[in-house]
């Protein structure tokens, strides 16, 4: 059985009905040592996540965290941390719509454009798509993304990098020109969608 708070189980628990002024509910089974056996349900994992507020910690007992870490979850004084069996985390958070997502790689593909040449850029996707096409995790859209970085013409790249429509926000799904851009500047860029 399982119910909202956490897991539970049933055990049996026997108790004294005979001597001490107690007397048997009617239908209860009384052993034959004048034990009234009852099922008690019992909870072996409570709250399985638990929601943790940061405060300042004054003359309490609490637990520091550094503030690098809870700058990097995104993290301030009123807001939430999860205490879980495995430890503390952030929340978790809901995932981006499928507009500010597009966007989110829009915004991806900008900054790996500003910061790159077209030539740079078909050298990034060419060595990402053979690496995956020899790892055997190549997709339909992967064919189309080579074309587009054998082909000659800058346009066609930069339309489908920075475009808003519906061909190249599907190709946007698939980036081959991961790897570019530093991490924390990609890290960023998530921050900033996430709002």
């Amino acid at each position: 059985m399982r119910s909202a708070q956490g897991r539970t189980g049933a055990v049996l628990r026997e108790f004294p009905v005979r001597g001490n002024g107690c007397t048997a509910p009617m239908g209860a089974q009384v052993s034959s040592r004048g034990r009234l056996a009852i099922e008690v349900s019992v909870i072996t994992c409570y709250n399985q996540a638990m929601k943790l507020t940061v405060r300042r910690v004054g003359n309490s007992l609490g637990v520091i965290l550094p503030k690098d870490a809870l700058e990097a979850w995104a993290i301030g004084e009123g807001d939430h941390l999860e205490l879980t069996e495995r430890g503390i985390r952030p929340p978790a958070r809901g995932g981006l719509s499928h507009q500010a997502l597009d966007e989110l790689k829009r915004s991806i593909a900008l900054a790996v454009v500003r910061g790159f040449t077209p030539r740079e850029i078909r050298a990034q996707m060419l060595a990402n798509l053979h690496r995956w096409k020899k790892q055997g995790t190549w997709g339909p859209a992967y064919d189309e993304w080579q074309d587009i970085a054998q082909s000659e013409g800058d346009g066609v790249l930069f339309s489908v990098m920075l475009g808003r429509d519906e061909n190249a926000v599907r190709l946007r799904q698939s980036m081959p020109f991961v790897g570019l851009l530093p991490q924390e500047e990609v890290r960023k860029l998530h921050e900033e969608a996430r709002g």
